[in-house]
């Protein structure tokens, strides 16, 4: 199989609230923006498919500093986890959670919505903080013949890098 049949693109959460200016901004975050468009525009000769991730948040989400009378990236013991609380970021429906706006999300194939439990973070694309809980994308991956996937994104030490982790241990490369 060559590689634009069996490969995909997988954006991870390029959204508002990870950018300049929102909640919980990434550094330059929008400034890969253009690149990835790039990759976009040559999905015909590079992926079979491209998917975006969305960080997409109830009110009072459990890993919302806010929901814990915390401040942001304080750490607290929740569920038997020692975890870092963030500031309320990518709220489900507000502008924090839209994809950047410059981003070609048209283009796309899937949105993956993750950390959609109130009780649960996400920071893989594949799978909720329990370990257990699937967001979907292995099977759509698998579904569509996909061996390869190319990661973007933000924030590139956080969700970037548990779906990069998640994906090797999966089996794909």
């Amino acid at each position: 199989m060559n590689t634009l049949e069996s490969s995909a693109l997988i954006i991870v959460d390029l959204q508002v609230d990870f950018c300049p200016g929102g909640s919980l901004a990434v550094n330059g975050g929008h400034e890969i923006v253009s690149g990835i468009n790039d990759l976009i525009s040559k999905r015909s000769v590079l992926f079979k498919k491209i998917i975006l991730t969305a960080d997409w948040h109830p009110v009072n989400h459990i890993s919302f500093a806010s929901t814990h009378n915390l401040e942001p990236f304080a750490r607290k013991v929740v569920g038997g986890d020692i975890v870092t609380l963030w500031p309320d970021h990518c709220v489900e429906g507000l502008k924090g959670s839209e994809f950047y706006p410059d981003l070609q999300v048209e283009k796309s194939d899937l949105i993956i919505r993750k950390g959609r439990n109130p009780n649960l973070d996400s920071y893989s694309a594949f799978f909720e903080n329990d370990r257990e809980t699937p967001t979907g994308l292995k099977g759509y991956l698998t579904d569509h013949s996909i061996q390869k996937v190319y990661l973007s994104g933000l924030a590139f030490d956080w969700c970037v890098y548990f779906s990069a982790m998640d994906s090797t241990k999966l089996g794909f490369e």
